[in-house]
């Protein structure tokens, strides 16, 4: 198919100043276990392509699901179509935007393939999971899912451009919630979708098949906790706290389009400005913050962007200053300032916009404990449990599932539900110390952004780090 769509697009292709197809397909399930009762399986497939093209100034695009040499012919057209009737009524005169033509191909690790398990096999262990879960007649609900996609991508432009690439990607659920008392306490294998590109080897990077009886006894535990105190002090963050926290006060608010304003009427803005590239002080001269695409496990990892730009690593954010922002081909036409290879779409009906892809935070020295050590009063917390930031990305405040007591460099008392806040224009700057690459976890929020909306995976990882001075409140 994918032979016969090239030569389809070649023979429709419109005689304009740039034209582009990129076609998809998604292929997800999903098997999951709730209370020892197995869910209904759920498979999905999505299949279908984008021509976009740029003519005479105005751009223009049309998705199909219709593959045929007729179905792409009439995208094409109504392409063509909206191009002539943009020129003066787009962001950016088009011919200004030097689209990249690429060739590649790139294609993700599998070593062991989601189907190498039978779906007999896959509810099997997550029925013994699930039995692990429960750990006593307080575990009043406990679930245990796993999830895959795998997606096959095409982007072929008029000019000679063709890129292939394929990846596999495998997540891992599991939850127990404890009641007692009329409060009720929950616990998360990461709290956030843990994911990676791969097969089924990611369970074992995630030690899936061991978890469940900590995780149920922590949050049995968390019952009999008190609630974490208030006041200034020290939090030292677990990496699956801190990749949230790399997504929403940097993240987003390093997005061009959203700094440009394109995004003020359904997700915000950013406290962020074009002048503040190159020089603005985000954080302590600890903080480094990475967009790399490049990594192969990580769940965001891609050789080439959905407009064809490759895939390279960059520092947004280098020894505390701010480099440069999460923009990519046609945002960094609209400024002049350099950006990344960041255009992606969650899915063919859908355009490329600027996207966070692998956004890391790179490891210091610090091992946990000598972090530990160096705090007189604080609270080391694991796990987000609810979060909330403004529409600038400015103020915030986090709650965490679990928490532990750090009095005189030492791990005290066990403390639920710790919660932070703080600003992002001086939180960062707070940064004491960055764990070494032995605390780094890989994790992966969901990120819902633009109009129509779209629901696309992004990575971040990020060792263990130690803040100072934060304002540190306890409850539900």
């Amino acid at each position: 198919m994918i032979k016969d769509l090239e030569t389809r697009f070649r023979q429709v292709a419109p005689a304009v100043d740039f034209c582009s197809m990129r076609f998809s397909r998604w292929r997800s399930e999903s098997v999951s276990v709730r209370q020892l009762v197995p869910d209904p399986v759920h498979r999905s497939e999505n299949v279908g392509v984008m021509i976009t093209v740029h003519d005479g100034g105005g751009f223009g695009y049309a998705a199909t699901s219709d593959l045929t040499a007729s179905g792409l012919k009439q995208a094409a057209d109504r392409a063509a179509a909206w191009a002539r009737r943009s020129p003066g009524a787009c962001v950016i005169d088009f011919r200004k935007v030097a689209m990249p033509q690429n060739t590649g191909q790139y294609e993700g690790p599998n070593e062991q393939p989601w189907e190498s398990m039978s779906l007999a096999d896959k509810f099997e262990l997550l029925l013994s999971i699930s039995k692990q879960l429960k750990a006593g007649e307080k575990i009043v609900d406990w679930s245990a899912g796993l999830w895959h996609n795998e997606i096959e991508s095409l982007y072929l432009t008029a000019g000679g451009g063709r890129i292939y690439q394929r990846f596999h990607m495998v997540g891992p659920k599991m939850r127990a919630t404890a009641s007692s008392g009329g409060q009720s306490q929950s616990r998360n294998l990461g709290g956030f979708n843990y994911a990676q590109q791969g097969g089924l080897e990611v369970l074992d990077r995630y030690n899936m098949r061991q978890a469940a009886p900590q995780l149920a006894q922590e949050a049995l535990d968390l019952l009999a906790a008190p609630d974490c105190p208030a006041g200034t002090m020290d939090v030292l963050l677990a990496p699956d706290q801190m990749v949230l926290q790399i997504h929403e006060s940097i993240g987003h608010p390093l997005e061009l389009d959203r700094i440009l304003g394109d995004e003020r009427n359904y997700a915000g803005t950013s406290f962020v400005t074009l002048d503040m590239l190159g020089s603005y002080r985000y954080g302590s001269d600890l903080l480094n913050i990475t967009f790399d695409p490049t990594l192969p496990r990580q769940v965001a990892s891609y050789g080439y962007d959905d407009e064809g730009a490759k895939a390279a690593k960059q520092y947004l954010i280098r020894n505390g200053i701010l480099q440069r922002a999460l923009g990519a081909t046609v945002s960094q036409a609209r400024t002049g300032l350099p950006g990344v290879s960041d255009a992606r779409a969650d899915t063919w009906n859908r355009p490329p916009i600027d996207r966070m892809a692998n956004l890391n935070l790179e490891p210091g020295t610090s091992s946990l404990d000598e972090m530990v050590a160096a705090v007189r009063r604080g609270v080391y917390m694991r796990t987000v449990n609810c979060w909330s930031i403004d529409d600038s990305r400015n103020k915030f405040q986090f709650g965490c599932e679990w928490g532990r007591l750090i009095e005189n460099g030492k791990l005290t008392k066990l403390v639920k539900n710790p919660n932070y806040r703080g600003i992002s224009a001086t939180f960062w700057r707070s940064l004491k110390a960055v764990g070494g690459p032995e605390t780094i976890v890989m994790g992966t929020p969901n990120c819902g952004k633009g109009e129509p909306n779209q629901s696309m995976i992004v990575g971040h990882s990020s060792p263990a780090c130690l803040f100072e001075n934060v304002d540190v409140f306890g409850g539900a």
